[in-house]
């Protein structure tokens, strides 16, 4: 039966006294603040702008530029969503400023919000009702 080796005679040193190996950081890819709120709107942009347009000092909080890219992202997908709809009703696969106008005026709360002339958009037909054909009233 072989006899153990001492430490002494070994060429390993012992655990404690083995020089430091170089700490492996892991380079993380940074990750974005529109990345991190799962937002597709630029929330770093935003924020630029809010802090330009402020006027104490640029001071504005770190969540005001998430909430507001948020509403920003979720009228855009309300509007394109209603202009998609009103392009395939019409059988055509381009949204147009027509289909926006009509996406626009056709909803009652975006029409209170965008008060703005659709360059392109046309009018919204409409018929006034004394000018259709129909019953007429004898005095």
């Amino acid at each position: 039966m072989a006899e153990p080796i001492a430490p002494e005679m070994t060429d390993e040193l012992p655990i404690s006294s083995q020089p430091p190996q170089p700490v492996k950081r892991s380079h993380r890819k940074p990750k974005s603040r529109s990345w991190r709120a799962g937002l597709q709107f630029p929330v770093g942009r935003i924020h630029r702008f809010l802090k330009d347009s402020v006027t104490h000092k640029g001071r504005v909080g770190a969540t005001a530029a998430v909430y507001g890219a948020a509403i920003l992202e979720y009228l855009t997908a309300e509007v394109l969503e209603l202009a998609g709809n009103a392009s395939k009703d019409l059988r055509v696969k381009r949204i147009t400023p027509r289909h926006l106008q009509l996406a626009i005026r056709g909803d009652e709360e975006l029409d209170k919000l965008v008060k703005a002339t659709i360059a392109g958009g046309g009018v919204i037909p409409h018929i006034h009702k004394g000018l259709l054909k129909g019953t007429k009233e004898v005095k």
